[in-house]
This record gives structure tokens, C-alpha cells and sequence, in this order.
């Protein structure tokens, strides 16, 4: 059963198509990749999932039902749970305040019934021994993780992640990649935005490939990186 499934979804801002009939289905348990040249509508995809901005046509289904017209807010209580390419911690926060917020409101529960399962997700991501640091002073890698940490912690049957592998050394990324390595193994689903190739490649089953808001491509990541199209797109170069 797909957990979540597009149909002909289109988003345009004024003149500019960023979503053109884009159609696709993933099935529960699996892990997609999403790559595509910077301005194909990837985060824009990304918003047209959680509900962030609304689709002009298309229906977009999560777990059998329709949500094309649920808010974000619904959406997230569902089971969509996201991080967003550039990390928006609560600096003021605590590292545990910011998981004990995205776990009472993405799940609509109290803090103190929060409290264990957002220990847990801390020693899972390994932001345990920060968890009492302000989010202001992480380093990126840090950042990256509580970014990660937070999306967890809204208890999410579909986690989504926007190029959470940029800006990492080798050494990082190899960290952060067990991680979501261990999630998907869980049973997670994941749709995973990234420019980082041998990070998708080392979780993903499918590889999609966004250009100018198109679906040009999905299948196994071999045979998707072997096409002369997405290679023109995706590398920039006549093959």
C-alpha cells in the first residue's frame, strides 16, 4: 500500500510552473531519493506534501485518504513529519525544550507524556549529552541532527528530509547516514531531498529526479544515474 501518493499535482507562483503534473506513489516502509538541479521544485515538492503551500490541481493522498485541502497542522498530527534544508531550532531553547515543542504539538500531547520518547530520540541521534545546551550554540552538525531529532520527535509514519547531508564533512555525513540508516530500518518511511549521492545511495531504494517541476525520472539508483537525460539534467553536461 502506497503510504503516500501524488496525482497530476501543479503549483504555479504567477507565471512560474514549480509543480507540472508531477505523479508518484511510495509505498510504506520504503526510502526515496529526490534529486534534481537547484530551482527543479524539490523543497517546493517538499511543501506541497506537508500542506505548506496548497496545490492549484492534483490530489495528493496520505495513507488512503485525501489531504490535498488538510492544513500543515493536520497533516503533521497525521503523520508527516519533516526537516527543513536550513536548520530553524529555537536558539533560545534548550536542545530537550526544542523536542519537548515539536513533540507536544506535532503529536497533540502534553510535554511531561513527551518527556521519555524525546530522551530516547536524543540518544538515538546523539544529541543526548547536548541536551541541556542552548540550540544557539550547536555546531552544524549539531544542527543538522536537531533538526533531524525534532522531526522525530512529531512521531512520523513519513519523514521527510531536505538536503540534511549539506554542508557536512565525509566524517559527518557517514555519521548523520547511519543514523537514517537505523530509522529507515525501523520501519520509517522516507523521502529524502540531497545533492549528496553516495548519502542517498547508501539508504534509498528508488532515486525520483525533479527538473523545471517535471517527474523525469524514478526507478533503482543505478539505472536512473546511467540515463543520458538524467545525466544532462542532474550533471549539467551533453552526454
Amino acid at each position: 500500500m502506497a503510504i503516500i501518493a501524488l496525482d497530476n499535482v501543479c503549483k504555479s507562483f504567477g507565471a512560474l510552473k514549480v509543480a507540472d503534473g508531477i505523479s508518484f506513489a511510495v509505498p510504506e516502509g520504503e526510502a526515496l531519493g529526490i534529486i534534481g538541479p537547484n530551482g527543479a521544485g524539490k523543497s517546493t515538492l517538499f511543501n506541497l506534501i506537508t500542506g505548506n503551500i496548497a496545490a492549484d490541481s492534483g490530489t495528493v493522498h496520505f495513507m488512503g485518504k485525501d489531504v490535498t485541502r488538510t492544513s500543515a497542522m493536520q497533516r503533521c498530527l497525521s503523520g508527516i513529519g519533516r526537516s527543513f534544508q536550513i536548520p530553524q531550532p529555537f536558539g533560545k531553547m534548550t536542545v530537550f525544550e526544542n523536542l519537548l515543542v515539536a513533540a507536544a504539538f506535532g503529536q497533540g500531547r502534553s510535554e511531561r507524556s513527551v518527556e521519555t520518547a524525546c530522551a530516547e530520540i536524543l540518544d538515538r541521534t546523539g544529541l543526548l549529552v547536548r541536551a541541556n545546551a542552548s540550540a544557539e550554540s550547536l555546531s552544524l552538525l549539531e544542527r543538522k541532527r536537531l533538526e533531524l531529532a525534532r522531526a522525530l520527535a512529531t512521531d512520523p509514519k513519513l519523514l521527510l528530509l531536505d538536503e540534511i547531508a549539506g554542508g557536512l564533512t565525509e566524517g559527518e555525513c557517514r555519521q548523520l547516514v547511519g543514523t537514517i540508516r537505523d530509522i529507515h530500518a525501523s520501519g520509517t518511511t522516507i523521502i529524502w531531498i540531497e545533492h549528496v549521492l553516495h548519502a542517498l545511495n547508501a539508504v534509498v531504494e528508488r532515486l525520483l529526479v525533479l527538473d523545471f517541476g517535471r517527474v523525469v525520472g524514478i526507478g533503482e539508483p543505478a539505472a536512473i544515474m546511467a540515463s543520458r537525460e538524467v545525466r544532462e539534467i542532474y550533471l549539467g553536461i551533453e552526454v
